[in-house]
């Protein structure tokens, strides 16, 4: 009897915010994006330090708690992500990351999913767990996949319906076929899926 191959472990991910909606908010975006992964919220710097921080393979940090343990953050520029507002990046280290949590949902699941798959540096960790590995044929037909991949890639049903040279009830019944197939609804969490599984290149969104 063979031996089943066991789940390898999820990333740790520490969100290091005074913020609790953007905590929550983000935490929501990361599980969406890997069911699977373990993601704290501390609300400073020294709530993070007193719970193990070596163990998270990224740190979500906010400017202030950057700004107030520079020197632990400047350490993990691979692990370090720094929640910014707008494109503004003051005097932030040019090595860093930076996420602008100041934009569309949309906007900002596709600059995650940049970050996820172009990974930080030599130090990415994980990378392969990310994806949803279910051991089963994809679920859905070639033109479902199709047009997941236009509605992911910012395009209106009149837009798919034009690209595909079909009629618009024609991508309506498609696109209620991919949400009863997947549970998923919202054109965020399809993007994810559709990055996720590999039908779509993050830079192509």
């Amino acid at each position: 009897m063979e031996t089943p191959t066991p789940r390898p472990a999820m990333p740790s991910i520490a969100i290091v915010t005074d913020n609790t909606l953007a905590a929550v908010g983000l935490t929501a975006l990361i599980h969406t994006m890997m069911p699977h992964a373990e993601v704290r919220a501390y609300g400073s710097p020294a709530q993070l330090a007193a719970d193990r921080p070596g163990r998270f393979a990224h740190y979500f940090v906010a400017v202030t708690a950057f700004m107030a343990d520079a020197a632990f953050f400047r350490a993990e520029p691979h692990k370090t992500i720094v929640l910014v507002h707008g494109n503004d990046t003051g005097q932030l280290p040019a090595e860093l990351h930076t996420l602008n949590v100041c934009q569309p949902e949309p906007q900002l699941v596709r600059d995650l999913l940049r970050l996820e798959q172009t990974g930080h540096g030599p130090h990415r960790a994980h990378a392969s767990d990310v994806r949803p590995a279910t051991g089963e044929a994809h679920p859905l037909t070639p033109r479902e996949r199709e047009v997941l991949t236009l509605i992911a890639s910012g395009l209106l049903n009149k837009e798919i319906a034009a690209r595909l040279n079909v009629g618009l009830t024609t991508v309506i019944s498609h696109r209620k076929n991919l949400t009863e197939k997947l549970g998923i609804k919202n054109v965020s969490a399809l993007t994810i899926y559709a990055v996720m599984h590999g039908l779509l290149k993050a830079e192509d969104i």
